[in-house]
């Protein structure tokens, strides 16, 4: 079982040239799975996940020197993957010139088509209704459900504010109720 690290330990040593390796190492042992999830959750396909989290510690291996601490390491982090999505389904959503909506089902059907998604007919039908979503929604309903995140916590993410977090989680709640209750 491996100790875990605290955030202020790997910074530390990410501080010093003959550490840093090692500091980053420890990073990417600690929040890589993590955000792996997060950004496989927005993007469904495996091999665009795969290539989003290699972007985002790369960027984080970047801009690590210029962290200043009034964030936590982990919300600055999810912070940068949260970007890497939006920008990779936007330029997806130019690249094809197709509405954003349109992604969502040309995701839906990666996702019915994807070995990790192969589970019970419920969880399917999660992800779809998921999918559904504005990326908006989509993103706070994430955040919210499997990361359970707290809405400080996804207000710093975001840079939205707590009181429209909490409308967009309770908006995302009815519409994938009313998208599973229609599929019944």
């Amino acid at each position: 079982m491996s100790v875990q690290v605290d955030d202020a330990e790997i910074l530390r040593k990410f501080q010093d040239e003959k550490t840093r390796n090692e500091a980053f190492n420890l990073l990417l042992k600690k929040y890589q799975q993590k955000l792996y999830w997060h950004i496989r959750r927005m993007v469904v396909d495996h091999d665009d996940a795969d290539d989003l989290i290699q972007d985002t510690f790369v960027k984080v291996w970047k801009n690590l020197p210029g962290f200043r601490n009034d964030a936590q390491l982990y919300t600055w982090m999810y912070r940068i993957a949260t970007n890497e999505c939006i920008t990779f389904l936007n330029k997806k959503k130019q690249k094809n010139n197709i509405p954003l909506d349109d992604v969502a089902y040309e995701l839906a059907d990666t996702l019915a088509d994807s070995s990790y998604f192969n589970g019970d007919q419920a969880q399917l039908k999660l992800q779809q209704a998921i999918l559904t979503l504005p990326e908006k929604q989509r993103l706070v309903f994430n955040m919210k459900y499997y990361d359970d995140m707290k809405y400080e916590e996804m207000s710093d993410v975001l840079g939205t504010s707590v009181g429209a977090l909490k409308a967009s989680f309770h908006l995302a709640v009815k519409k994938i109720e009313a998208f599973l209750i229609s599929r019944d």
